[in-house]
């Protein structure tokens, strides 16, 4: 029905990581990793270690074996993580967050915000039309 929505899927089950894991360090190494023109990359592979592998995306070597994956230098991602290179960053975005999402889940498309929960056809019908608009021009 939505072809290029669902070719992106990342089909997703319950973790059974217990307790659930903080994800400031996750969120850390995507910005390396955005610094380093991989964000997508490494983002794809953190969801599929969480939502498919249930593994623990709150420790270092967890995601540092995830940046080495995705072709990003594992020593230099562990130095940023450890010395806290990016929590300042992280904090600024998380306040910005507080300021733009009122309803959790919101999900952004493209300018389009759609606010609470919404059917899967909804959100595959909005992102098969910011696809089609994005490549037509």
């Amino acid at each position: 029905m939505y072809p290029l929505a669902e070719r992106m899927q990342v089909p997703i089950k319950l973790p059974t990581v217990s307790p659930q894991p903080y994800t400031r360090l996750a969120f850390e190494g995507m910005q390396f990793a955005r610094e380093r023109g991989n964000a997508g990359k490494y983002n794809l592979e953190v969801f599929r270690a969480f939502f498919q592998r249930s593994e623990d995306i709150g420790k270092i070597d967890v995601l540092a074996n995830i940046a080495a994956e995705v072709g990003l230098p594992r020593e230099d991602f562990t130095v940023a993580l450890e010395s806290g290179t990016y929590t300042t960053k992280h904090q600024e975005l998380v306040q910005q967050g507080r300021e733009v999402v009122k309803v959790v889940p919101t999900f952004f498309v493209g300018q389009r915000r759609l606010e609470g929960v919404q059917p899967a056809e909804k959100l595959a019908a909005a992102v098969d039309e910011e696809l089609r608009q994005t490549r037509a021009g």
